[in-house]
Parts: C-alpha cells; structure tokens; sequence
C-alpha cells in the first residue's frame, strides 16, 4: 500500500485551512468536516506545554467514531513576504512507527526501557522495550499519568517521588531498585536514571529515564555479600553444631527458603570412618532452618540418622565431590521429594510448590565432612550455575570451620583425657588432714590448661598439699603438668622442705625448657605452691613459685591470705625460694588455689579475692559444701581459665597418741628403751604390734647409737598405722645392702624392710630420721 503523508495547514487563528487524505485515514475525519474549524476541536486533552515549545510530541485526537488516538506531531511555521509566521503545517505518524532521525530510532530500538515525562509526571514517550515491560502500546499510556496505570505501591510512590525530585532540582537522579513489572512473573532489579530534558532558551520540559535489567549484577552482589558475612557470621565458636547452625541462619531466608546440615557420624565423635561410595548414605542432622516456624516441611529432626539414596542429589554430591542442582519435573529430584515425604508425611503441604534445591558436600583438607541442602519454594527463581559455583564456595569456607571444630573438639577431649588420668582420682588415705577439691576445665578457645593439684601422704602422719599451674593450654600443657607433678611426688618421697624441693623443680622446668628445641623457658613456665602439714606439731610449712599465697581460715571464722614471699615462677632460675611456718590450731581451713578462681580480664582481682575469702567464711555443713559455695561466688558463668581448689582442714594428734624418749649415746641403754617401748603399746592397746615393734626398735635404736651423732630420740605415734622414728645427729642416710653368708652384721634395715609396711628416712634441720610404718590390728 502507497504510503500518504498525514499532514494539515493551520493558519494563525488556530483554524484548519489544509487537510490531506492521510490525515482522513488517520483520524476518520474528511476535509469537509476539519477545515475551516479550530483545531482544537480535535484534540482530546490539553497539548503538554512541553510538546508546545518542543514543536514535535504525542498528542492524543478524538477519532471520528470516538475513540481515542495519539499520534506523534511535528509542526513546521509557514513565514509570510515580512518573515513573520502566518501558520504551520503539522506533519502527524502512528507513536512507535519509524523514527525519520538517528536520534529517533536510537530510542525507539534501545533495548533497555526508556521513557519520557511531562512535568505533571504524565507520559510523553516510551520506547519499544518500555511498551513491552508494561505490556501496552505506547498511544494507551501517552498523556496519562504515571500511577494511573500501575498500583499505588511503595515503588511505585518512590518513582514518581524520583520524577519530582528532578524537575524541582533539575539535576539528574540514579538509583536502584528491586520490583516487578506487569509483564515480568518475578522481582528484578533495575538501575534507574532519570534526567532533566531542556528547550532551546534553557527551560526544563520534560523528564527522560532509563532502566537498565541489572538482576543478574543484583544476584552476583548479594552472592558475594553472602560470602563476606560468612567470613564473619560462620565459626564464631569452636563449636560443631553451633557451626552448622551458622551456616543455616546464613543461607536461610536469603538464599534458601529451607537450609539444613547433616555431617558423617565420625565428625561429632573422635574415630574416622570412611564414607563407603555406592551405598546408601548415612548422616546426622545437625543443623537445619526454614522460613517457615518450626520448620515443619524437615523430613528428619534434629540429632537423628538420615539416609540418602545413592541416586539422590545429595548423595551425587557426597560423592562426586561437587555441588549438584535438581530442579521440579527431573526424575531424580522427583524421587528426591518423594523420599522425603514418605519419611515425615506430615510435612508434605509444606513441600508443595518446591521447585529448586542445590546440595553441596562440606569438604575441608580433602576430607568430606557431610552435605548442606538449600531448597527454594517461594523464592522464585531455580539455582542455576552460578549459584553452585557460590555454594562450593561458601560450602569450602563453611567446612574448613566445621572441621577446626571438630578438631579442637577432639583435641579438647584428648587433653581432658590426658589430664583427667595424671590427676589424682582418689586422695589417698591420711589422718592429717580432712580434704576435699574441685578441678574445673576451662570453657574457652584456648583449650584446657595445665592446672594439676595432688595430696601426697609423708613420713610421721605428715601430708604434703600441691597445687600448680603450667602456662599454656593444650595437650603440651596437659603433659607438662604431668611430668611436673610426677616430679613433685618423686621429690616429695625424698621429703626435702618446701623450698628446696621447689628449687629442684625449677632447675627441672629449665632442663625441660632447654630440651624442647630451645624454646624459651617462660614458654614452658609453671607455678607451684607446696606446704607441708605436721599433726603432732600442729606446724604448717609452704613455699610457693610464683603461686598466689593460700587462704586460711581460723576457727573462729576470720580468713586470711597467708603471709608469705611467693618467689619467681618455675624456670625463672637463678632466684632462691623462701619457706613460711604456721603454727595451726585444730579444725583450721587451709584454700590452695589456682589463679583461674580470682584472676579474669574482666573482674577486678581485689574484689575476687575479698569474695572468696567472704565466701570461705561463710556457714557450711560439710567441707564439700564450703568448695561448691567457694566457686559459685567466686567464678564467672564461664570461666576463662582452669580451675583446681583444694580445701584441707586440719587434724592435730594430741599428747595420747605420740610418745617420745630421749636415749643415751650409750649400748647399754638399748634394752631399756625398748622395755618403755612395749610399755607404751600396752597401754594403747596395741600388744599385738609387740613383737615386731621390739625388734625395729632395738634395731634403729642401736644403728643410731653406733654409726649416728647425739642427740639420739625416739618417737612412736599411733594413728592410722603404727610409726616409729628414730632421730640422730648425723646427716648420713642408711641404705640396704645384701649381707654375705659369714658376715657378723648388715642385716638390721633389711629385716626391718621384710618386717614393716613401708620405712624410710628424711633429712631434718639438725640430722636425720630414720622411721617405719607398721599397720595396726584391726579392731
């Protein structure tokens, strides 16, 4: 069909004087019925005063059978012989045909969405991609305003607040946005700019946008942003189900509308089992989480066993090491689906309209861990490449925390193991003391600490109480602190005197520094705090290495630190150690302690004190309850640092139960302090220990007298068991030797060895003591 120019002459009045027959075709009115009449009469609506001074626009006519056209106007003046306009001539096309300019078409066939508005926010132009996006053609939309065709939404308020922000600012306005359209099923995301549009004398007419599809962009972004938050959001604790919990409120609802974790059986105990490839797979449910409450579309609970078949998405995945898609209508999500409403057929309304799943195996130093699953139901769109390749990603992060867990967690385990079996697991049996303690393992990051406390029965009813600290935390700390307090109890069965024994545990910790790949000794350092209890003489004697001083309580119910030089650390070297005595009345509390009880980052170190000593003070029924009530007023919810406190009241053994002589340096005398010996037995009670009693009497008695210096003493104490001391001068320890078939001695410390429980001697400030443990009849 030939093409016919739509166009008509209006003079300068405003009345038609020219009307061509493609302006008849146009808007069904004849010649006969325009010219001659205003032009106005044909318009529908007021001309946009932009259109006017623009000279070219959509403007919407009244077609000759009513309805309503809106056609592109350009007008063109009509000079006279002065120059001056007489009329114009008005060139009309269909909105949306070919633009006649470059300028035009670059518009029209842009393909992001463009627009342009009036100041009034009313239509003026869209462009092809702008007409389809809404879903009308152009002449429906031109000259209306902007709401009257879209709901009155807050994006919608939000854009036109936008257009009014640049005609009253007349400066460009960009920013982003996440709605719909009427054409599009789902939300996108556009970059929006609208700028002012300008005539030639400068005045802003109209208002010109453009909307770039940036979902894809959108989608990249809030992929990265969920990597970043997992940097900081995952594996805030060492902690395997916390961690996976993590992960869950991560991914749901951001990313996931139904997120879960479910982990190998191996990786919440401490044995390694091998995944067998090609059976079904079996994994604990650790972790999951949904945007609806409670979660009621998980087909498995918490804590309980789920299996996958082997054809399932998440089985692929544990075994092919990738992240694999499934998507609604594929056979193997299908059954995927179905499986999972046989298992939980409660939960099958709230698995309708699931569409998409992704599940990615959790793999961390080459080892698989378990498997995450994300399902979207009213997120609409299905995962696609690029979210797997996301999902390894933060599936790789999320592991790598997953398995930090689960080796501290078994790191932990085997340091509490390690420490649990060098601790005393019963104090042994002594009549020196009543005691009782409370070993507590740290909660924190850094691991358990090397914190070791120890009761060490001695000679003569006497009992020595430890508590030490080793620096650090960890399985390295843990057999530390073993070594020392095995040194301890070593050095304790020499019965050296606090401070000298602390002397050769520091020349210990600075051997072990030393041999362990020169490391510095403050690495390897320690404190320790050692005391020895004496019933008969009632006398408390204690030095410490850098160790908080005890507390001590009388009686009466007043408590105290003790006053004492607490000496460097062990491994210091170099520095001596001073010992402290106490004379202690009967039924005093002595509290040894670590520094985890008082010391934390967080409290003041004098007020912790004052609290323990308050709380040492205060009514209790028993010895155990003063301990519980000692760490529930003392220590934070969760403690910082190990804790070890051990709490000793004293026993004295009176008058009644010792008895001592002093003997002659003289042969002579032998028969008779063994005579006041048997003496002494009976009146206790104790015949039946006669016998023997005479002969390690008369045995000690006479090696004192002939290889030992004055004074000469003899002590016998009846507690537990039966004890008998012999006390010389001299600083030389006897020792058992074999004695040959023909030779007239030698044979005295090896009968007393065969005829005794346990003997022994220790070095005294004036000489030595020689003593023997016999046990007593039982009553």
């Amino acid at each position: 069909m030939e093409h016919v120019a739509a166009a008509a002459i209006i003079d300068a009045l405003g009345i038609v004087q020219g009307w061509s027959e493609g302006a008849r075709l146009l808007t069904g009115h004849p010649a006969e019925e325009v010219v001659g009449r205003p032009a106005a009469a044909l318009l529908d609506g007021e001309v946009p005063a932009e259109t006017v001074a623009a000279r070219t626009g959509v403007v919407a006519l009244r077609h000759r059978d009513g309805h309503r056209v809106a056609l592109t106007l350009t007008t063109c003046p009509v000079l006279g012989p002065d120059g001056m306009p007489t009329g114009h001539v008005v060139i009309a096309g269909q909105p949306g045909g070919t633009e006649p300019t470059l300028a035009g078409q670059v518009f029209q066939q842009a393909s992001m969405s463009m627009s342009v508005f009036d100041t009034s926010q009313r239509y003026l132009r869209l462009n092809d991609a702008a007409c389809q996006l809404m879903g009308v053609r152009e002449e429906t939309l031109v000259g209306r305003a902007y709401l009257e065709n879209l709901q009155d939404t807050e994006h919608s308020q939000g854009f036109l607040s936008h257009l009014r922000q640049v005609v009253e600012t007349g400066r460009p306005v960009r920013y982003e946005s996440f709605t719909g359209a009427p054409t599009l099923h789902r939300d996108h995301a556009w970059s929006i700019e609208m700028w002012p549009l300008r005539d030639s004398a400068g005045e802003l007419t109209a208002v010109a946008l453009a909307a770039f599809d940036s979902t894809d962009q959108y989608w990249a972004r809030r992929r990265l942003a969920l990597l970043n938050d997992a940097a900081t959001a995952v594996g805030t604790t060492l902690d395997v189900v916390r961690t996976a919990e993590e992960v869950v409120e991560l991914l749901v609802p951001r990313y996931a509308d139904f997120a879960s974790v479910d982990l190998l059986d191996w990786v919440l105990g401490a044995d390694e089992l091998p995944m067998i490839a090609g059976e079904d797979v079996l994994l604990r449910r650790v972790a999951h989480g949904s945007t609806t409450e409670g979660n009621p579309g998980a087909a498995v609970h918490l804590g309980d066993v789920n299996v996958y078949q082997p054809s399932s998405p998440p089985a692929r995945a544990l075994r092919e090491g990738r992240a694999v898609l499934g998507q609604a209508g594929e056979p193997e999500f299908v059954q995927w689906l179905e499986e999972r409403n046989a298992l939980e057929p409660t939960g099958r309304a709230y698995r309708l309209g699931v569409h998409s799943m992704i599940a990615v195996p959790l793999r961390a130093r080459g080892t698989t861990l378990g498997v995450a699953v994300c399902v979207r139901r009213e997120h609409p769109d299905d995962y696609v490449a690029d979210d797997a390749v996301f999902a390894e990603e933060l599936a790789s992060r999320a592991a790598v925390c997953i398995d930090n867990a689960r080796r501290f967690a078994m790191e932990r385990t085997t340091a509490l193991a390690l420490q649990h079996s060098l601790l005393p697991q019963g104090l042994p049996g002594q009549a020196a003391v009543d005691v009782t303690h409370r070993y507590l393992p740290c909660g924190s990051l850094a691991g358990i600490g090397g914190d070791w406390f120890d009761v060490i029965p001695l000679s003569g009813s006497r009992v020595a109480l430890v508590v030490g600290d080793v620096v650090g935390h960890g399985i390295q700390s843990s057999a530390t602190m073993g070594r020392l307090r095995t040194a301890v109890r070593t050095l304790a069965d020499v019965d050296l005197p606090p401070d000298e024994l602390l002397t050769h545990l520091d020349d210990l910790v600075t051997h072990l520094a030393a041999g362990d790949g020169g490391a510095e000794v403050a690495e390897l350092g320690a404190t320790c705090l050692y005391a020895v209890y004496d019933p008969v003489s009632r006398r408390l004697s204690l030095a410490a290495a850098g160790h908080p001083a005890p507390a001590l309580v009388l009686p009466g119910g007043t408590a105290e630190l003790v006053d004492m030089t607490a000496g460097p650390p062990l491994g210091v070297g170099g520095l001596p150690f001073e010992a402290t005595e106490l004379e202690l009345p009967e039924g005093a509390v002595v509290a040894l302690y670590t520094d985890g009880l008082v010391e934390d980052r967080d409290r003041d170190l004098d007020r912790a004190m004052h609290e323990m000593l308050r709380a040492l003070t205060a009514p209790a029924d028993s010895l155990e309850a003063l301990g519980d009530n000692v760490l529930k007023a003392v220590l934070p919810e969760q403690p910082g640092d190990d804790v070890a406190l051990l709490l000793a009241r004293t026993r004295a053994l009176g008058a009644d139960r010792v008895a001592t002589w002093d003997v002659p340096h003289d042969p002579a005398h032998v028969a008779t302090t063994r005579q006041e010996a048997i003496e002494q037995l009976a009146v206790w009670g104790l015949d039946e220990a006669a016998f023997i009693t005479e002969l390690v009497v008369s045995e000690l008695v006479t090696n004192a007298i002939r290889y030992g210096v004055p004074p000469i003493q003899l002590r016998l104490i009846r507690d537990r068991a039966l004890i008998c001391e012999v006390s010389d001068g001299s600083s030389t320890s006897p020792h058992l030797r074999r004695a040959h078939a023909f030779d007239e001695g030698g044979r005295g410390l090896l009968l007393v060895a065969q005829l005794t429980q346990r003997w022994g001697s220790r070095q005294t400030g004036s000489g030595k003591t020689i003593w023997a443990e016999q046990p007593l009849p039982e009553t």
